[in-house]
């Protein structure tokens, strides 16, 4: 496990003391590089030793068929996997005729942080050959926020106390031989060989080699380029083979002697366009980057971290742990989203193969809503690339026998993926939650999306035509799966019900404010008065006896699940069969705690706080998604203390690999969720159709909280302590921001921010308890 020795607190970097073997593979997620468009694993320059190597393509992906023992009519028949594409990172060295690697000599020190305000990963070794000849070595790599296809290392070799032959070798290398990790269900297909060689080009001082993938026939160009500085003479030389191309360098250097190794990487994929097209592409990106030189990439992957810190940091005092956290968190999910534009957000972002690099509905739910109070544009590129899958979308929904388009459980190019339809297709509410996204981006910039329009419809189509009214015209979604995937295909899922309404509601009031789109859009004239009948007639169940809502029709009849006195190693999943957890109350993962979240006005608090109280008991978190939600819920019905907890373990995810599966990526979503835990659970932030909500409260180990926001055009900052809240404008346009502070409306403006006393929340009940071998937070974790 990695722990505070390995990685110690520091409020703007992670850095790594010294190098263990046995991390290597959650380091290289951590360590990740990503723009959203190209991703690049941690791993070591030299290549060797690693877990999994990684170098990814947003959306280039390899078809695999997906069997079934017993086939079925709607299941579906290809895959997509995310390719490891040709590696670029590679950089070997030799110090006179011994190759450099960490488990060989002596490794004096060796250090890895990542600044988390540069963007840069600097790696600082001081080694010693078997025969005694000592060497500094540092390299610094970024992927660039400013130039898309672009990622760069800048590698140093100083000889210390003797005279000594360097030679380093550059490499770019396809179809790098990836171990099978792991029989988890959650973890990539392995893939060998996906890459079929087309076209070699050696430059003068590198190479661009072409791929195209063996069964999607995606196209794919990869390219590297040296700028090489030592003050002796030296000798270059670069050979390409169809798989490979490397470019040496050779020189001597006495001691205190540098050799300096600029190396550029330039990366482009295509479904369409010619060899020659992408080839020049990838060309003029190194040309670009060469022009900028590393100090020009350096200074703009700054200036944009500077531009995004400025209106998103999250400052907390009083916790150092968390503060990190939040910050690791917010940086990687602007890395898997920055420069995506048009392309999906993947579940791991592109930081490792899990999941098989797919998109799911984690994207709109809680990565997005960061994005648009953030990095809008980002968002909204993310939408977009919802709305290109569209057509997709439909053909599934005419495919299960509906109207309208239901989006894919999961995928990368649109198609779905998912071979297990309980736990996937079934779970249409990723389709409303689709559409919450969509038109809370309107409610948070205020910029109405066209195409957002035609996703609304469309979804709401699908929930008309899957929905009916029973005799007493009740309306009902049957025969679905909720966020919980260890309950399946039921009746009436609370969460699924209230987010159909919302989108139905959503649907009918953009048709009202687009009456020219709606029509273009073939809407009928009844069709958002039926939309919105449908919405008012939704059933909600609750149990009278208990005094609280069953996450599905009949849930809380149910038998209860026998936990153990202690948690078991792994998610209940490993080792129990569905047949027993579908037939018990035991939650995988929030779901009806989801939905007081998200549809929050539906509830009273009191119902809140009982709710909150039942399924605390029930919840074991075998997802990463859950433990946000339960901070924010806490904290609403006054659990400061154990909100707290949650949010940690959010947080903490993959900085301690709390889930044991960081080596295949991050969880992208989770570190998403930890922002929501703190913004929307102790900064109380809700927004509806006219207002900002803000209602901070702290527990006690924070003693300060400072959030930005974008809203409207608007930058808020947002202080809040034990005593009071202050609410900023810091720029915008003219005129003045409407917000619920504590429930009273006022007005804020650049010139007069508004300052509130805190006012608390008194409990309605005790903390609650959790299943045994389930509490969160620090002291649950072995």
């Amino acid at each position: 496990m990695i722990n505070e020795e390995i990685c110690p607190t520091e409020p703007w970097q992670v850095r790594e003391t010294r190098l263990e073997t046995e991390l290597l593979a959650q380091m290289e997620s951590v360590f990740a590089l990503a723009n959203g468009y190209l991703g690049l694993r941690g791993n070591l320059d030299e290549g060797e030793p690693h877990e999994i190597s990684g170098t990814y393509l947003n959306s280039f992906y390899e078809e695999r068929p997906l069997p079934y023992p017993e086939g079925g009519y709607g299941y579906p028949e290809q895959g997509q996997t995310v390719v490891n594409v040709t590696d670029g990172k590679i950089i070997r060295l030799m110090v006179d005729d011994e190759q450099f690697t960490v488990e060989r000599g002596v490794l004096h020190s060796h250090e890895r942080v990542l600044d988390l305000r540069a963007g840069v990963l600097r790696r600082d070794v001081d080694w010693e050959s078997p025969a005694g000849r000592r060497v500094r070595i540092r390299s610094r790599r970024l992927v660039s926020f400013t130039q898309r296809a672009v990622a760069a290392v800048c590698y140093e070799v100083e000889a210390t106390d003797h005279p000594v032959r360097i030679t380093v070798q550059s490499g770019l290398a396809a179809n790098e031989e990836q171990v099978k990790v792991s029989d988890d269900p959650r973890v990539a297909a392995a893939l060998k060989d996906p890459l079929l060689a087309v076209e070699q080009d050696k430059e003068q001082h590198g190479a661009v080699l072409l791929h195209r993938a063996r069964t999607s026939g995606l196209l794919m160009a990869a390219g590297v380029d040296h700028v090489i500085e030592t003050p002796g003479a030296y000798e270059e030389e670069t050979d390409v083979r169809p798989d490979w191309a490397r470019t040496t360098v050779v020189t001597e250097l006495p001691p205190g002697g540098r050799l300096r190794i600029i190396k550029f990487m330039g990366y482009g994929w295509s479904t369409s366009r010619s060899t020659e097209a992408l080839r020049d592409q990838v060309a003029a990106d190194l040309n670009g980057a060469r022009y900028a030189g590393w100090d020009g990439l350096v200074a703009a992957q700054r200036a944009y971290l500077d531009d995004f810190w400025d209106a998103a940091d999250v400052e907390i005092e009083g916790d150092p742990a968390l503060q990190q956290a939040v910050r690791f968190g917010l940086f990687h999910v602007l890395q898997a989203g920055a420069r995506a534009e048009g392309r999906p957000i993947p579940g791991k972002g592109l930081t490792g193969p899990g999941y098989d690099g797919h998109a799911f509905w984690d994207t709109e739910g809680y990565v997005l809503p960061l994005l648009m109070y953030t990095a809008p544009r980002a968002a909204a590129d993310a939408l977009r690339w919802r709305h290109s899958i569209l057509p997709h979308a439909r053909d599934r929904a005419r495919t299960l026998g509906l109207s309208g388009a239901a989006y894919p459980w999961r995928t990368i190019a649109g198609g779905e993926c998912s071979a297990y339809w309980p736990a996937g297709t079934a779970a249409l509410h990723l389709n409303a939650v689709v559409a919450r996204a969509v038109d809370r981006y309107r409610r948070i910039t205020g910029t109405e999306l066209d195409f957002g329009v035609e996703i609304l419809v469309e979804t709401a189509r699908l929930w008309v035509s899957h929905g009916h009214h029973d005799a007493d015209g009740v309306w009902h979604i049957d025969g679905v799966t909720g966020p919980d995937e260890y309950s399946a295909v039921a009746d009436d899922n609370v969460f699924t019900n209230l987010m159909a309404a919302r989108n139905l509601r959503a649907a009918a009031e953009a048709c009202a404010r687009n009456p020219e789109l709606a029509e273009r859009l073939g809407v009928g004239a009844d069709e958002p008065d039926v939309w919105r009948a449908c919405a008012k007639a939704v059933h909600v169940p609750y149990d009278e006896r208990l005094g609280v809502h069953p996450q599905s029709e009949g849930f809380t009849r149910y038998a209860p699940w026998h936990f153990s006195d202690e948690k078991h190693g792994e998610p209940l999943m490993k080792h129990a069969p569905y047949f027993q957890l579908y037939r018990r109350q035991v939650c995988k993962q929030a779901d009806l705690v989801l939905a007081m979240h998200w549809c929050g006005e539906h509830f009273t608090p009191e119902q809140k706080a009982r709710n909150v109280d039942y399924y605390e008991r029930i919840t074991v978190r075998d997802s990463s998604l859950s433990a946000c939600t339960q901070a924010v819920m806490c904290a609403e019905v006054g659990h400061l203390e154990l909100a707290r907890e949650y949010a940690w373990e959010a947080a903490m995810v993959d900085l301690r690999d709390l889930h044991g599966n960081t080596r295949d990526g991050l969880h992208i979503a989770s570190l998403a969720g930890a922002w929501s835990a703190i913004v929307e659970g102790f900064g109380g932030l809700r927004e509806d159709e006219n207002l900002l909500h803000l209602a901070p409260r702290l527990p006690s180990s924070i003693s300060r909280l400072r959030f930005n926001l974008r809203h409207s055009g608007f930058r808020l900052l947002i202080e809040a302590d034990h005593e009071n809240t202050t609410v900023t404008l810091r720029d915008g346009p003219e005129g003045r921001l409407r917000v619920l502070l504590y429930g009273e409306e006022t007005e804020v403006s650049a010139a007069e921010p508004v300052t509130r006393p805190v006012i608390p929340v008194e409990p309605l009940l005790p903390p609650p308890q959790q299943a045994p071998g389930y509490a969160p937070g620090q002291d649950s974790v072995n």
